[in-house]
């Protein structure tokens, strides 16, 4: 079946007004080796900087059918030039910050310039008028924080030097916040996002208390920046957030939300439990799509399709990303499936 993508039936699973005329896609993120297999190009070895790099990459979401281009870009700021070969995003390795000295001396970016609007600017002569932008900036207050203190920094200064942690999380949000604004004003974003994991399977990295007290308030003006331009809000946040799940959406006042792990609630539970309040967006679990036949594939995805998209607010992907060990036919079956959707 032919589609037709348009912003305005994803722009109703967000803001909760209206069945869309068929179902949309959703994914926060897709990695650089799936885009180069799909397309078949070197996307994996180019960056954002190279000549075709974003052409490639609208192609990419236009050809499976998306009413949106979901893009972020990182802040400003640099992070530790330590040889990382072989260590996670989160090492100890890419620590900056060690110190009240270290904070004051960081060559922090000018408030009004906190990430490289022009990537933005790029994408927006290269997409139809039906179609929008879903932008943010690239990891959030927890994540920018905890890898410039690093985990093991972060957690001494909360006891040692609750300041910094403070004066921290404060001036990356007011970078964040700053960014989320003027993206918010651009007629070419049609919705905010904001990536920012906050647990893992049993829990929260920091207690309820402390994320209300750190990050929370961060979310909650990136959230007021996005509706006053009358755009939703949607946070992607991988583990277990049902502690705070109610003040996401009562405090935060986030319109819908990303990354969900059966083995943590799978996403049919959450939209039983959260459903009138807020959208859920994705939730195929990526081992499922990866493992699974096409008879199981397709079956799997009609089951969530027919628990999810009763009212018309969901929106069919991933539970978490589209990764480079995910078979891309497999991948392309879950998005017949969806085609087949009205």
């Amino acid at each position: 079946m032919k589609r037709y993508p348009d912003f305005s039936q994803f722009l109703k699973v967000l803001k909760r007004e209206g069945k869309p005329t068929y179902l949309p896609f959703y994914e926060h993120y897709a990695s650089s080796g799936f885009i180069a297999q799909h397309t078949e190009t070197q996307f994996d070895k180019m960056s954002m900087s190279d000549t075709g790099y974003w052409n490639i990459y609208v192609d990419f979401w236009l050809s499976l059918g998306f009413d949106c281009i979901p893009m972020e870009i990182p802040l400003n700021c640099s992070l530790s030039n330590v040889d990382t070969h072989g260590k996670s995003y989160s090492s100890e390795a890419y620590t900056i910050i060690k110190n009240r000295n270290d904070f004051e001396n960081y060559p922090w970016p000018d408030i009004a310039d906190p990430i490289n609007f022009k990537h933005f600017e790029t994408v927006a002569k290269l997409i139809p008028s039906n179609i929008k932008i879903v932008g943010g900036v690239a990891c959030g207050p927890y994540e920018w924080v905890s890898a410039m203190l690093g985990v093991m920094g972060l957690s001494y200064a909360i006891v040692d030097d609750p300041e910094l942690v403070k004066d921290m999380f404060c001036k990356i949000g007011l970078l964040i916040q700053s960014a989320i604004r003027q993206l918010a004003s651009m007629d070419a974003i049609g919705a905010l996002r904001q990536g920012d994991d906050l647990g893992f399977k049993t829990s929260t990295f920091f207690s309820p208390e402390q994320l209300h007290k750190y990050i929370f308030p961060i979310y909650k003006n990136m959230a007021e920046e996005s509706h006053k331009q009358g755009k939703p809000f949607i946070l992607h946040s991988c583990g277990n957030l049902q502690e705070v799940y109610d003040i996401l959406i009562e405090y935060c006042k986030i319109d819908a939300k990303h990354s969900f792990e059966d083995m943590i609630m799978p996403v049919e539970q959450f939209k039983q439990k959260y459903g009138n309040k807020i959208t859920p967006l994705g939730g195929l679990d990526v081992d499922v799509i990866c493992r699974s036949n096409e008879k199981e594939i397709r079956h799997y995805t009609r089951n969530i399709i027919e628990k999810c998209f009763y009212d018309g607010y969901w929106a069919l992907g991933t539970g978490n990303s589209l990764t480079d060990y995910m078979p891309i036919e497999n991948y392309l079956l879950v998005i017949d499936e969806g085609t087949k959707t009205l």
